[in-house]
């Protein structure tokens, strides 16, 4: 992919994400709500959170407006983290999936949320000073340019974010970098189970919505494993198609994508 595509897709999803951030609505393109596009409607949004993995006391416990039903999993689910670990999530939107780990970290750990989209790191600030937390911040940044320092994180999440990056061997390079010796990935995406038709591909509704932009579980397994990773899991959730097939009502989406839960570690030495 050339650099002007690569500016093009970047461009479209930091204007779509930064409308969502700014409004709290979808804007995506999708025809109805699910997963990647949400509603603005706050018991959809509840119930979209509850079918990805959220229970309803991880969602009473958060600030209004940080869960904006965006995302294809919990990667809280996946995580399993500990009392003083410092967390970094790529993508942050409203800051859900942060304010969820700050808990789980504790007053000793730290969780740093990274956007692309100045409307959603404001946001996820105004929601981080409702909600009184302060082990945790937003930085505005690319997931292929991360601002944190080498080896600095115990732990990266994220959710349904890296499939809409046009350079996700740059995303998982960074993501090692970030890590410190032993720390590990815990991830949920969508990933394509079939070859994309191109008239998907060219859809840019499609791809801001998280569809079009899904790499084969084989291509992020090369990814993955060429930034160093080890202990590589990818498991694809075949019950996921129930929601996003919603992303694109009668398009058959749900034939050529699923939701899926991706793990690796970085080498303690």
């Amino acid at each position: 992919m050339d650099d002007n595509r690569k500016e093009i897709l970047r461009t479209a999803v930091r204007e779509n994400y930064g409308k969502i951030g700014a409004t709290g609505s979808s804007g995506c393109g999708c025809s109805s709500s699910g997963g990647c596009c949400s509603s603005a409607d706050d018991g959809r949004v509840v119930d979209i959170s509850l079918s990805l993995g959220y229970s309803a006391e991880d969602l009473i416990n958060v600030p209004d407006g940080a869960n904006l039903g965006l995302g294809c999993g919990n990667p809280q689910a996946i995580a399993a983290l500990k009392p003083g670990e410092t967390v970094l999530d790529l993508g942050s939107g409203g800051g859900l999936d942060c304010f969820l780990a700050a808990k789980a970290v504790g007053s000793q750990g730290r969780v740093i949320g990274v956007d692309m989209s100045p409307e959603m790191i404001s946001r996820a600030r105004r929601n981080a000073q409702k909600g009184g937390f302060t082990n945790v911040e937003f930085r505005l940044g690319e997931i292929e340019h991360l601002p944190v320092g080498d080896g600095s994180v115990d732990v990266i999440i994220s959710n349904c974010v890296i499939n809409l990056s046009p350079d996700k061997e740059e995303v998982f390079r960074e993501a090692f970098r970030a890590l410190k010796p032993g720390g590990r990935l815990a991830v949920s995406d969508v990933v394509a189970i079939a070859e994309l038709p191109a008239i998907f591909k060219e859809d840019m509704s499609l791809y801001t919505s998280c569809a079009a932009g899904a790499a084969t579980i084989q291509e992020l397994e090369r990814f993955l494993q060429k930034a160093g990773f080890v202990e590589i899991r990818i498991q694809p959730k075949d019950e996921s198609k129930s929601f996003i097939r919603d992303w694109s009502p009668g398009s058959k989406i749900e034939d050529y994508v699923v939701s899926a839960v991706i793990e690796a570690r970085k080498p303690s030495a």
